[in-house]
C-alpha cells in the first residue's frame, strides 16, 4: 500500500494496523528465541484452541460439508482442527525460513527434511530447460521454493502480496532471504513470468484457489474456476510442467515429492489444451489433499454460489 493511500485511511484503522503490527513484530521477535520445532508446536496449539472459535471456522466447515458429504459432522471439524493446527505451526515455522531446511540426503532419518522423486528434480536442474511447477496450499508450502534454492534451482516463485502493508514487507523480506526471484501477482506480472521462463529459468505457482472467469474445472467433484496462468504459460513455451507437495509428518519433519513432468491433453492442432491441463492438474491436487485433509486450506472460496 502506497503512502498516501495510508495516510488517506480512517486514524482508527491507521492504529489498529499499527498496534497489530507491533504486537506480530514483538510475538515473531519472541518465537526465534525458540527452536523451530519448538516454535511450530506453540503456533499449532495456539491455533487449534483460537481458530475453531473465528467466522473462517465456518467457511472452512462448509467446504469441508461440499467436499466430503459422505463424512460425519465430527470428522469435519477434525480435519477442520487439524487445519487449524497445520497453519498454526505454518506461522511458527515462518519466522524460522531461514533455518527451517535441513536436508542430508545421505542420511534422510536424521534429516528435518525427506524427499522422493529425486530424479525428477534432478532431471530438472540439468536439463537446460525451463520448467514450471505447480504447488498448493498445503502443509508448510514454504518449502519447495526454499528446497529449489537450497539446491541450486534456478527459480522464480509467483506470489501474492497481502492488502497489509507492515506484512507484505514482512513476507518478502523474510521470503527473499531463502527463495529465488519472488514475482508479486499483478496485471503486469506476466511480463516478469515470460521473461523468467525466456531465461531458462523454473517458476512456481500455486494452483489451488479460484480465479473468476478462469477456466472452470472440476475439484472434489463440483466445478468452480480455476487459475489458467500454469496453462497458457505451458502452451506457450511447452515446456515441461511438474508438481510439488510437501507433507507434514511427526516430530517437525516433512517430505516433499516431485512428480515426472504432466502428460497434458492437447487440442486439434497439438498445442496444450488450457481448460484440459487445468482440470489434470486440479485433479493432481484433489488427490493431494485427498491423502492429507487435515494439511489443506478449507476456508479459500474454492466453490463459489
Amino acid at each position: 500500500m502506497a503512502s498516501n493511500d495510508r495516510i488517506s485511511l480512517p486514524w482508527t484503522t491507521r492504529v489498529r494496523d499499527g498496534a497489530l503490527s507491533a504486537s506480530v513484530w514483538a510475538l515473531m521477535r519472541l518465537m526465534r528465541l525458540q527452536s523451530p520445532r519448538f516454535a511450530s508446536w506453540v503456533g499449532g496449539f495456539w491455533a487449534r484452541r483460537i481458530g475453531p472459535f473465528t467466522s473462517i471456522q465456518r467457511i472452512a466447515l462448509r467446504n469441508l460439508a461440499l467436499a466430503f458429504p459422505e463424512k460425519s459432522e465430527a470428522e469435519r471439524k477434525a480435519i477442520a482442527r487439524g487445519m487449524w493446527d497445520n497453519l498454526g505451526r505454518m506461522a511458527g515455522e515462518f519466522v524460522h525460513l531461514d533455518r527451517i531446511w535441513q536436508y542430508n540426503m545421505w542420511e534422510p532419518a536424521k534429516s528435518r527434511i525427506e524427499t522422493t522423486g529425486v530424479s525428477n528434480f534432478v532431471a530438472m536442474r540439468t536439463d537446460g530447460k525451463p520448467a514450471l511447477v505447480f504447488t498448493a496450499h498445503l502443509a508448510n508450502w514454504e518449502l519447495p521454493a526454499i528446497a529449489a534454492a537450497a539446491q541450486g534451482l534456478d527459480s522464480a516463485v509467483l506470489f501474492r502480496a497481502p492488502d497489509n502493508s507492515f506484512f507484505a514487507d514482512l513476507l518478502f523480506e523474510a521470503r527473499s532471504r531463502v527463495m529465488g526471484n519472488l514475482v508479486a501477482a499483478s496485471h503486469v506480472a506476466v511480463f516478469e513470468l515470460a521473461a523468467v521462463l525466456d531465461q531458462g529459468k523454473h517458476l512456481g505457482i500455486l494452483v489451488d484457489q479460484a480465479r473468476r472467469g478462469g477456466p472452470q474445472v472440476e475439484f472434489f467433484g463440483r466445478p468452480c474456476s480455476s487459475n489458467p496462468t500454469i496453462a497458457r504459460l505451458a502452451r506457450l513455451y511447452e515446456c515441461p510442467v511438474h508438481g510439488v507437495r510437501v507433507i507434514r509428518l511427526a516430530k517437525g519433519r516433512f517430505r516433499i515429492q516431485c512428480t515426472p513432468p504432466l502428460n497434458l491433453p492437447r487440442d486439434a492442432d497439438g498445442k496444450i489444451d488450457v481448460d484440459g491441463s487445468m482440470q489434470m492438474i486440479t485433479s493432481v491436487v484433489e488427490g493431494w489433499v485427498r491423502e492429507n485433509p487435515e494439511q489443506w486450506t478449507w476456508f479459500y472460496k474454492r466453490w463459489r454460489d
